[in-house]
């Protein structure tokens, strides 16, 4: 099941903390009726501190406030930020609460990872930044490099619906109807899809959507994305068009915020390299972003890394764009990354040594490729929605009265 194409769209490219961060609190700012934010991380530095003022004058104005955080990306809030949300009036909820064990978070897969925030059902932000500080560049040498869009038109409409569908999980039910009659006027000429993957409706679709924008690409495909060990089907599509004359150009991490990722990934290089696949490492600062571009009108933004994480276990968001003014944005962007603060990986460089790496790589690769079955040998839980309560930020998890059955075994 795919959310349909919509016409008649407004879209801009917001990068890194600097650009999403100050539209985003604007937009909570000048809210009327609803505030519905979805996000894997909130911390309480100074963004957190900003974000929770923001919100607390939406609600004390009268504005219905729903905020969703991910129970183990989210874990650490305290009672007094809490509290002064939900005294406000702003409804918290936590994706999938679990209790720590030894002051250890248990709830390591099946995250909430998309990042959404949809206003007065008439603007919203999808992309892959969280809230906090380390989205910008005054974090110092390990901020990150991400992306998000903000968008209006009618595929606020979808973003809508996707976080009410959401939020129906805490009630066990699904909406019959949305509360606000979102806009759903034409606002620009932008061609844009909703693509979601969740462990029920949605298993596979932004992996489908990579795969057939791989397979149509013609001349350029350029990947930028933080966490890259995609399955093997994916990897051929690359290779494919690689072989067939495209011009495939991958920007992946070269200054890691997690070392042993880029280590998996690397494993991956040989493999590409050797069919003509351009690779290039971000080394000014840790690469966060998960964008795409084929040709000279198809992009991706979003939450969604090309990891098994992401295309298998957890809830991703994206939006696929079709606009040829996009696409070159992102592409100039991408194009100056990759010219002026990246390294271009090599084959002769990374066939040193290949002789011992490659029995690691053909093991990595299976287990990696087989892991979100591995992880179904845990015991299945049904992801469920609570509201965070002030007990819960000092460490008290309560059991629900009820949950709701999100088709976890067949997620695999």
């Amino acid at each position: 099941m795919k959310y349909e194409w919509r016409e008649g769209n407004e879209v801009q490219l917001l990068i890194n903390g600097e650009e999403f961060f100050p539209r985003v609190f604007a937009s909570i700012q000048a809210a009327r009726k609803e505030v519905l934010l979805e996000t894997f991380i909130i911390y309480e530095d100074k963004v957190g501190q900003q974000l929770q003022q923001v919100l607390i004058a939406a609600a004390k104005r009268g504005v219905h406030v729903e905020v969703t955080v991910d129970g183990y990306g989210t874990a650490d809030l305290g009672a007094p930020y809490v509290a002064a949300l939900t005294d406000a009036g702003v409804k918290l909820n936590t994706f999938d609460p679990r209790p720590k064990i030894m002051g250890l978070r248990t709830n390591l897969f099946r995250r909430l990872h998309r990042k959404i925030v949809v206003v007065d059902a008439e603007i919203a932000f999808v992309g892959g930044i969280n809230f906090c500080a380390d989205h910008l560049a005054d974090f110092g040498p390990m901020a990150k490099q991400d992306y998000a869009v903000q968008v209006r038109g009618p595929i606020v409409t979808d973003v809508h619906r996707a976080a009410l569908e959401l939020l129906a999980v805490r009630r066990g039910e699904r909406p019959e109807k949305q509360p606000l009659s979102p806009a759903n006027h034409f606002r620009g000429n932008v061609r844009m899809r909703m693509a979601l993957r969740d462990n029920d409706q949605y298993p596979d679709c932004i992996e489908s959507e990579y795969m057939q924008a791989i397979r149509s690409a013609n001349y350029r495909l350029v990947v930028a994305n933080a966490y890259f060990f995609p399955g093997y089907r994916l990897l051929r599509e690359l290779r494919n068009a690689a072989r067939r004359g495209v011009k495939v150009t991958l920007v992946m991490q070269g200054m890691p915020d997690m070392p042993l990722v880029r280590l998996c990934t690397r494993l991956l290089y040989n493999y590409l390299l050797r069919d003509g696949v351009v690779i290039h490492e971000y080394c000014q600062r840790p690469l966060h972003g998960k964008v795409a571009l084929v040709d000279h009108e198809w992009a991706t933004v979003g939450s969604s890394n090309l990891d098994p994480l992401s295309l298998s276990l957890n809830l991703e968001a994206n939006l696929i764009i079709r606009d040829h003014a996009f696409n070159q944005q992102l592409y100039n962007h991408l194009t100056d990354l990759g010219a002026n603060k990246c390294k271009k990986v090599t084959l002769e460089r990374v066939m040193r040594g290949y002789w011992w790496r490659a029995p690691i790589i053909f093991l990595t690769f299976h287990f990696l490729r087989h892991f979100p079955a591995i992880a179904g040998w845990f015991p299945a839980h049904s992801p469920r929605l609570k509201p965070l309560t002030v007990a819960d930020a000092q460490g008290v998890v309560e059991e629900p009265t009820g949950s709701v059955h999100c088709n976890v075994e067949e997620s695999r």
